[in-house]
């Protein structure tokens, strides 16, 4: 069932108990109505830009036959392997987009959950629908973690066919200078994906809580993208080194790890375990929000 067919059944009278095909449907519901809109469509252009912008400037840059970044060591991690390894492109774009790209990306969604249907007049009729303001918040969430999967994803295969396109494909060299098959690398390579995608669940709880504060989808956006851009200052100045552990976006970086034979886990489950935590605390602090919050909109 639709959204609107469920707006339909309740007004006119009809009162049942949720299903759980309903909800169901609700999900269902608010996945198409995110990605049908254009603005979701241009994030996600945006995003699968960002690998063919890097794989086209080496590519470039290496014809006259220097290395990518001059030599310098600067730029993302695997930038220097793409010209022996496409795939490396997936790991330099996963790398250059997470700081910035992607979570921008998560907080307009994110953002725009429940302040966007508030602005634009329809939450007051989700809300007559059987959905419940819990059940409501929980598909608002997981279409946005939904978006976080697919834009990480959009990134990994647009990189992959960059890579394809303009540098060989092959046996890859892990940072720890152990040799993968192509295969081995591919698997790995979705597994950064997923962790990549994981490390933004908290940023999705932050933008879901900064939506429940105010009625204006704008307001909530710009409020939770200028919170990770605080964040990530924040995390750059020495003098916080005791508590840049605490920040979310500090251990996003720790997917290079599952490039490492063995990998090293630590750093990737701190950071998996952080996410959980600021999941958990933001997603309880938009439920207590949500849930009492009075509906004029």
């Amino acid at each position: 069932m639709s959204r609107a067919e469920a707006v339909t059944t309740a007004a006119a009278g009809e009162v049942r108990r949720p299903s759980p095909l309903w909800t169901l449907g609700l999900l269902r519901s608010e996945l198409v109505t995110t990605f049908r809109r254009w603005r979701t469509l241009a994030l996600l252009a945006v995003l699968a830009a960002v690998p063919v912008l890097v794989g086209i400037a080496v590519k470039i840059e290496t014809n006259d036959g220097s290395g990518p970044g001059g030599g310098g060591g600067e730029g993302p991690a695997f930038i220097t392997q793409i010209t022996n390894n496409g795939l490396f492109l997936v790991f330099t774009a996963l790398a250059a987009t997470l700081p910035f790209f992607l979570p921008m990306a998560i907080g307009v969604i994110a953002g725009d959950a429940i302040a966007g249907e508030a602005n634009a007049g329809t939450l007051r009729y989700l809300l007559v629908a059987p959905a419940g303001r819990t059940r409501l918040l929980l598909t608002k969430y997981a279409t946005t973690m939904a978006f976080c999967v697919v834009a990480t994803l959009v990134v990994a295969v647009s990189a992959l066919a960059v890579g394809a396109l303009l540098f060989p494909l092959g046996e890859l060299t892990t940072i720890s200078g152990t040799r993968i098959s192509f295969g081995e690398g591919l698997a790995r390579a979705l597994l950064i994906a997923l962790v990549v995608a994981a490390s933004l669940v908290g940023v999705a709880a932050l933008g879901l809580f900064v939506s429940t504060l105010t009625n204006s989808g704008i307001a909530a956006m710009a409020t939770t993208v200028g919170l990770l851009i605080t964040v990530q200052i924040l995390d750059q100045i020495p003098q916080l080194h005791a508590l840049q552990p605490y920040f979310f976006s500090h251990y996003w970086l720790s997917f290079a790890d599952l490039m490492r034979d063995p990998v090293y886990w630590d750093d990737l489950l701190h950071n998996l375990g952080l996410q959980a935590l600021y999941a958990a605390f933001f997603g309880s602090a938009a439920w207590a929000r949500f849930t009492a919050k009075d509906i004029t909109a």
